[in-house]
């Protein structure tokens, strides 16, 4: 029977405290299910084990990555869309560098996370709409934006930055760049 107030859900909070705090190397059945006050087998109840709980830590942070970009591009378009989006994507990925680097490198070729991963890829998507992006040019776009904003916030989260220039600056200067590439209708 399972613990009164344990729930997957709760299993997958416990997860990301425990990746938030000490890093994702150290998430273990042993780590949640201490963090849970419960036996380690008793977290079969809720996962299959670490694998799933590894799969669906990653689904929960890319859907809170997708509700924080819909929020913020909602009601913007064009070059001030892509720039919040990459913004907001930097924003998390320093606010939450552990978290972030328990999501694979492509979620969607996890069968488990491709409706996460698909309704990401479709915020960049249809931000990019506005500039006649379609098929495969909207997925190198995309590509492009993800790279940018995956790869700075990735290096500055490792301290890959060292020298004095203003990262904010720096990321800008990025984010102008992508932005000119677009094409113009």
């Amino acid at each position: 029977m399972p613990r009164v107030g344990l729930s997957t859900s709760a299993v997958v909070g416990a997860a990301i405290e425990v990746i938030d705090e000490q890093g994702v190397d150290a998430l273990t059945l042993a780590a949640v299910a201490a963090r849970t006050g419960v036996a380690p087998p008793s977290l079969y109840k809720h996962v299959a084990g670490l694998a799933e709980l590894r799969t669906l830590v990653g689904i929960r942070v890319i859907t809170e990555m997708t509700d924080r970009s819909v929020a913020a591009v909602l009601g913007r378009s064009g070059d001030e869309a892509v720039a919040v989006l990459l913004r907001t994507y930097r924003d998390y990925v320093r606010e939450y560098p552990a978290r972030y680097a328990a999501l694979p490198p492509d979620p969607l070729h996890d069968p488990a996370m491709v409706e996460a991963g698909t309704r990401m890829l479709q915020v960049f998507l249809a931000t990019l709409r506005e500039y006649g992006l379609t098929d495969s040019a909207a997925i190198h776009a995309t590509r492009c934006g993800r790279a940018i904003a995956h790869g700075f916030a990735s290096l500055e989260a490792s301290g890959g930055f060292g020298l004095s220039e203003d990262l904010d600056e720096t990321y800008e200067q990025l984010i102008a760049m992508y932005v000119a590439s677009l094409p113009r209708r």
